[in-house]
C-alpha cells in the first residue's frame, strides 16, 4: 500500500512539474520588439517567427496552447508590438485579441492632399503612390464626387491605420468619414442656396486658407457670397498659393496675374476645385454664411481682418494696418 502511495506521489509529482514547465516554458522579458505576420502565414510560419525572435525558446509547447484555444486556422495578419514580460498567453492575447499596431494620424483642416499622401508614407514608412487613386474615376463614381480628383474629399481628422493599411484602404477610410459629416442636411442646405457639393467644399477651402478665427469664417464666407451674388472676382489669396509651388509667400503683383483657372483674381466665380482638404467648420461657413453687406476684408496681422463695404474703405483699412506694421518692427 505504502509503495502504491509512493508511485502515486511521484506520478502526481512529475505531472506538476511538467505543467508548471508546460505553462511556464515560454516567460521571458524581452526589449520591445515588432513582428510582422504576412498574408497566408501558416502557424508554423507564425511560431517559427517567434523563435526566430527569440520571442519563445519552445514552438512546440505554444503551438499547442494555440490548437487548444481552437485559433490554429485564426491566424491575423499585421505588425504586433510585444515587450516587458511576456508569456505564452500574452503573446496569444496579443496576436489573437488586441490585433495589429494603429498608429495615429492627424490630419489639420486644410491641408493638402500632397501633404496628406506625404504624411501617410512618413508614419507607414512606405513609398505608396497615391497619384493614379487620387483621379480614379471609379473611385470617385462610387463615393458620388462630381469632380475630376479627390482634392477637397480627404477628411481632415484623427485616423488609425495598421502598417499594411493599403492606400485604397486608406482612401476610402477619408471619403467615408468626409460623407459622415456632410450629411443629407448638409446636402438639402446646398440645395437651397443652389449650391453642388463640390461648390460647397471649393468655397469652404478658399474659407479654409483665409480664417485663423473660427468666429471669423461666417464673416468671410458672408464676403465671398455677395461677391458670387454681384459677380465680383473672389480675389482670393488662397488660390494665388495654391497656384505656385512652394511654401506661402508674400503675393506680389505678377502672381496675381499667373493663368490659371484657379486665379480668383483673374477669373469670374469659383476655382473649378478645393484648393485643399477643409474641415467642417469651414463647411459650415460655406453654407451658413453671416448676413453682412461685406465685399472685402484685410488681414490685421494677428489672425484677424478688417471687413468693409465698399473699396475706398478697404483701402484706408490696408494703410492703417502698413502702419501698425511699422510700428511693431
Amino acid at each position: 500500500m505504502k509503495e502504491v502511495n509512493t508511485t502515486n506521489s511521484i506520478v502526481i509529482s512529475f505531472l506538476i512539474i511538467l505543467c508548471t514547465a508546460f505553462l511556464s516554458i515560454n516567460h521571458r522579458e524581452i526589449t520591445t520588439t515588432t513582428i510582422t505576420i504576412n498574408k497566408g502565414m501558416s502557424l508554423n510560419a507564425v511560431t517559427n517567427l517567434l523563435y526566430d525572435n527569440n520571442l519563445i525558446v519552445n514552438k512546440d509547447i505554444l503551438k499547442a496552447k494555440i490548437i487548444i484555444r481552437g485559433l490554429a486556422s485564426k491566424v491575423p495578419t499585421g505588425t504586433f508590438l510585444i515587450e516587458g514580460k511576456v508569456s505564452d498567453a500574452k503573446l496569444i492575447d496579443i496576436i489573437f485579441n488586441k490585433g495589429p499596431i494603429k498608429l495615429k494620424l492627424t490630419i489639420p483642416e486644410g491641408t493638402s492632399s500632397k501633404k496628406i499622401f506625404d504624411s501617410i508614407n512618413l508614419l507607414l514608412n512606405t513609398n505608396h503612390s497615391f497619384d493614379d487613386l487620387f483621379i480614379n474615376k471609379s473611385i470617385l463614381s462610387e463615393f458620388n464626387i462630381e469632380a475630376t480628383s479627390l482634392e477637397g474629399y480627404l477628411y481632415p481628422n484623427t485616423y488609425y491605420f495598421y502598417y499594411d493599411s493599403s492606400p485604397k484602404e486608406i482612401i476610402n477610410t477619408f471619403l467615408k468619414q468626409f460623407w459622415r459629416k456632410f450629411d443629407e442636411n448638409l446636402v438639402n442646405r446646398a440645395n437651397e442656396l443652389g449650391l453642388s457639393v463640390h461648390e460647397v467644399v471649393t468655397l469652404a477651402s478658399i474659407i479654409e486658407g483665409e480664417a485663423m478665427l473660427d468666429g471669423e469664417r461666417s464673416t468671410i464666407s458672408s464676403v465671398y457670397h455677395n461677391r458670387l451674388k454681384i459677380n465680383m472676382k473672389l480675389q482670393a489669396d488662397p488660390t494665388i498659393q495654391y497656384i505656385i509651388k512652394g511654401p506661402p509667400k508674400t503675393l506680389s503683383t505678377r502672381d496675381l496675374k499667373i493663368r490659371s483657372p484657379y486665379n480668383t483674381y483673374q477669373n469670374y466665380g469659383l476655382p473649378p476645385g478645393p484648393i485643399n482638404n477643409p474641415g467642417i467648420k469651414s463647411i459650415y461657413a460655406a453654407l451658413y454664411p453671416q448676413k453682412t453687406e461685406y465685399l472685402f476684408f484685410v488681414a490685421q496681422g494677428d489672425g484677424s481682418h478688417t471687413f468693409t463695404t465698399n473699396e475706398r474703405d478697404h483701402e484706408a483699412a490696408k494703410r492703417i494696418y502698413k502702419i501698425n506694421k511699422r510700428k511693431n518692427k
